[in-house]
């Protein structure tokens, strides 16, 4: 099974990051109980000092370059995967789509029916590339944004809504699709170290609802297990 992680600057991570991408392939490490791939077209982090994706400066040394693999990026949304998604599910011949996507298209781009018009046409790409993929969809968290800008905090609910919807009208048998829950108990005063970007308490949170999903349904891995802070 090839799994492929899709998301914004939260899922890429930065520079000295474990990632929840790093949390997820320690996971199917101990769970998945048979051969599994994570694949994509990138595998780096972003600099902050040179203000682009290309450190490969992992938390983790050990963490290996195959299991590096993703289609995320710093400031991408919905509607920058959108075009990408289908040339990546087909030259790596995905079966499984894990994405956190749509902060950024509401923080910037779209409002909620587009983002979520968006989300459909993402959809609909992988599909044509592959009539069989999987997806998993994690909700849009509000970040410290939504907690001082009512505006924005309407935004990101709507959007939940239509997503939730989209996933409703969309779900087949043949191409299931799932939505995530909001990771229980995530405080991004607690769970970010700036209010939106996961540290490592948040990169479990993430990785779990993702998995927690997956074995629920699925039965893809088992349930979501971690102790200490790594």
């Amino acid at each position: 099974m090839r799994f492929m992680f899709v998301g914004d600057s939260m899922t890429i991570g930065r520079a000295g990051d474990f990632t929840w991408r790093y949390r997820m392939w320690r996971h199917l490490n101990a769970t998945f109980g048979g051969p599994y791939k994570i694949v994509g077209p990138r595998c780096e982090v972003y600099d902050t000092f040179a203000d682009a994706p290309v450190s490969h400066e992992y938390a983790d040394p050990q963490f290996p370059a195959r299991a590096r693999r993703h289609l995320a990026g710093w400031g991408e949304g919905w509607q920058h995967m959108a075009p990408l998604v289908g040339p990546a599910v087909s030259a790596h011949k995905v079966d499984v789509l894990l994405v956190s996507l749509g902060l950024i298209d509401l923080g910037f781009y779209t409002r909620a029916p587009e983002t979520a018009d968006n989300a459909r046409r993402f959809i609909a790409a992988a599909r044509a590339a592959n009539p069989r993929v999987r997806a998993v969809l994690m909700p849009v968290i509000p970040n410290v944004r939504a907690e001082a800008d009512e505006p924005f905090a309407a935004e990101v609910a709507r959007f939940n809504e239509l997503l939730a919807k989209a996933v409703a009208d969309l779900d087949s048998d043949v191409s299931p699709l799932l939505l995530a829950a909001r990771p229980r108990g995530y405080d991004i005063h607690y769970d970010t170290y700036d209010g939106t970007h996961p540290n490592v308490s948040g990169e479990h949170r993430l990785a779990g609802e993702f998995a927690q999903a997956m074995h629920q349904a699925w039965g893809i891995g088992g349930s979501y297990e971690h102790s200490g802070t790594r």
